[in-house]
């Protein structure tokens, strides 16, 4: 690969996983998000406060309404109160906010395990992306929410050496962070212990333990402290150091 004052000068032409490719990385699995899962979790996020908002500010505009049509309260007052409630209504405005974003964010999102790393391709207007090598990998969690299990998916969360995201609503998310848990495993063996300097058997290594390892745990036996053991008293008439056994010959 030739460096020069072009490297960097180089457009990403459309924004896809492709213009992204290292030369020779190589693609093992490709998914997205499961539609309905990943819409009905913005849906139902913020349910629940959306619509106790909502009820409250209902119910004060049909009592102005009827204040308004029985002559008890001026027109002019709805120029201060439609302001007043456009604003109160912001928890509901951005609870439909979150819903329009999934519609339209969930044909952007991609993610792309290849033979080095994990690509992830989010974004709304412009398209960011987040690259997690298999050896930066830290760890790898799968959660399951209440819609999560109702549309047979789960997430997968992972952190890495400064970043960390998020692998949305996917159908078999235990079997798929195990592997990526075990590609991570595997990278930074290979990289910490390479091949070549690996001896014929390491008996470090998958190390077995007893079954009775913590039998003492187990049984309930009471646990010894070692300060409050105090050693035998010693026999000072039979037990003499040696130098006052030398004197004494």
């Amino acid at each position: 690969m030739q460096i020069d004052e072009k490297y960097f000068k180089q457009p990403l032409s459309e924004n896809t996983v492709e213009s992204v490719f290292e030369s020779d990385e190589k693609v093992i699995l490709r998914t997205k998000p499961d539609k309905k899962a990943y819409i009905c979790a913005a849906i139902f996020k913020m349910l629940p406060i959306a619509l106790i908002w909502l009820c409250f500010d209902a119910a004060f505009l049909t009592i102005i309404g009827k204040e308004i049509s029985g002559g008890n309260m001026p027109m002019a007052m709805l120029g201060v109160l439609i302001p007043f409630f456009i604003v109160h209504l912001a928890p509901v405005w951005i609870w439909i906010s979150r819903i329009v974003k999934s519609t339209v964010e969930i044909k952007n999102i991609e993610y792309v395990f290849t033979d080095r790393r994990v690509i992830v391709r989010s974004g709304v207007i412009g398209i960011d992306f987040k690259f997690f090598y298999y050896d930066k990998i830290e760890s790898v969690v799968a959660k399951v929410g209440l819609v999560d299990k109702l549309c047979k998916v789960g997430d997968i969360y992972i952190t890495a050496a400064g970043t960390a995201g998020v692998i949305f609503d996917q159908p078999d998310p235990y079997q798929l962070a195990t592997k990526l848990q075990r590609l991570a495993t595997d990278f930074r063996s290979d990289i910490n212990y390479p091949n070549a300097l690996r001896p014929a058997e390491n008996h470090g290594y998958k190390t077995e333990y007893a079954e009775d390892v913590f039998s003492d745990l187990q049984s309930g036996e009471e646990r010894r402290d070692p300060l409050q053991e105090q050693p035998a008293p010693l026999d000072v008439a039979n037990d003499k150091p040696d130098s006052a056994a030398k004197r004494d010959e």
